[in-house]
């Protein structure tokens, strides 16, 4: 058996990335702080561009998702991709809330994943 490379699956692991970035910069904007911005001194005070930024990141990361799962359906039949795509999100997202923002650790948690990675694998090998 060989292996070869299909660069469909490495889109659909960007995709995957792009919804992890845009699911945490979802959670940082603030519409009300960006409503407050003083646009007259915005160049002058980094508050305005801090402020901004987590929109901004929602923007560019919700554009790269949905060009990096676009070009992995191209390949990947729709229904495989968007399993796949969305199970690597959900993992994603549970290991930063786990590890960076340090909600609790639970092992039932880790069985679970568990099992949303065979899924994964499953879907990878007979597409």
């Amino acid at each position: 058996m060989t292996l070869s490379f299909n660069p469909a699956w490495l889109y659909l692991l960007l995709a995957s990335v792009m919804e992890v970035c845009w699911n945490y910069s979802l959670k940082y904007t603030s519409v009300a702080k960006i409503k407050a911005i003083d646009w007259s001194h915005f160049f002058t005070a980094s508050a305005g561009v801090m402020t901004l930024l987590p929109a901004i990141g929602y923007v560019g990361f919700g554009v790269a998702n949905v060009f990096f799962f676009s070009k992995a359906l191209n390949v990947i039949p729709a229904s495989t991709a968007f399993a796949i795509w969305m199970g690597m999100a959900l993992v994603g997202i549970k290991i930063v809330d786990t590890l960076v923002l340090k909600e609790a650790f639970q092992w039932v948690h880790v069985f679970y994943i568990g099992c949303i990675l065979v899924g994964i694998i499953g879907l990878k090998r007979t597409a």
